[in-house]
């Protein structure tokens, strides 16, 4: 409706016809109300169908201008990342190296306080537990900005995505989490990345099982439709995504789980390979009522030549 209001000079021509033929009425004329009135009627029925072409060229040109700006954005993201990731490599391994030298210092030299011993040790410990952090974080930034191609072959949508939810079902397993399934039966296979696919695939079940405090409900779903898309959905009954934080989701260093159990890389990455495979990613989600995160990809794309970049 806002949007017919917003083009209402397109209906002024049938509005012009209805107030003539109204003032005729009303004047006991019947000369042109013949005539205006099925003419006041068609011109609405052709103003309508020209406002809703505009309003869905418009959308589709806002579409376009979002998904550049966004490519844009990882572009140049990603080459950051790529400097950065470098740059602080070689110090955390200097880091690495030197807590491991001073623990065998420790074993062939220790203290003679035993206490104090073991505070340095665990001291020591911790550093090189935050320097494994640290390189894992670079790899990731590595893996963000490093571009390569996609190499496509025919799988199995279902049972890919069945191996993944059963290698989460087993990690989560006494955490009182139920895995639903709702598989849509004698799916052809699927022209895609399969190595790629599962990545995605286990990173929104992390992040599902992530999103459940103590106890809930994750529910994974696969549908083809007629024009040859199959979605991939992944639900769950955690905590849901504030509305304000859901169009961050996908910038890459956003995350709301706390600096000590995310990057904010994850979705970042989720995005950037669906888009390489030719697809869409969603997210539907409500505070406090879980999210559902819907992965579109065409069954066999017909030109496949973006990179992951």
């Amino acid at each position: 409706m806002k949007e017919h209001l917003r083009f209402f000079w397109a209906y002024l021509p049938a509005l012009g016809a209805l107030g003539i033929s109204g003032y005729e009425l009303a004047q006991g004329l019947c000369s042109m109300t013949a005539i205006l009135v099925p003419w006041a009627v068609f011109s609405v029925g052709v103003s309508f169908l020209l406002v809703r072409m505009l309003v869905m060229e418009r959308a589709k040109d806002e579409f376009t201008t979002r998904q550049l700006l966004q490519a844009q954005k990882m572009a140049t993201i990603g080459e950051m990342a790529s400097g950065i990731a470098h740059e602080v490599n070689n110090p955390l391994a200097v880091i690495g190296r030197e807590t491991e030298w001073i623990l065998e210092l420790l074993k062939e030299h220790p203290p003679c306080d035993p206490e104090a011993a073991q505070e340095i040790q665990d001291s020591l410990q911790v550093i090189a537990s935050q320097v494994s952090r640290c390189a894992e974080i670079t790899h990731r930034l590595l893996n963000f900005a490093r571009k390569s191609q996609p190499v496509l072959q025919w799988v199995d949508v279902n049972g890919l995505i069945e191996e993944m939810v059963r290698l989460v079902e087993r990690i989560t397993k006494g955490k009182n989490i139920t895995f639903q399934r709702s598989y849509q039966d004698s799916m052809a296979p699927l022209w895609t990345d399969p190595p790629l696919l599962r990545q995605v695939v286990l990173n929104l079940l992390n992040n599902a099982v992530q999103a459940i405090e103590s106890q809930g409900t994750v529910t994974v779903t696969t549908q083809e439709d007629a024009k040859g898309w199959v979605d991939i959905s992944i639900a769950d009954t955690g905590c849901g995504i504030s509305p304000s934080h859901v169009p961050h989701l996908f910038d890459p260093f956003f995350s709301t789980k706390g600096p000590t159990r995310g990057t904010g890389l994850g979705l970042a990455i989720c995005q950037k390979i669906v888009t390489a495979l030719g697809g869409l990613i969603f997210v539907e989600s409500t505070k406090g009522c879980g999210s559902r995160f819907t992965v579109r990809v065409p069954r066999r794309p017909d030109t496949l030549q973006k990179k992951l970049e």
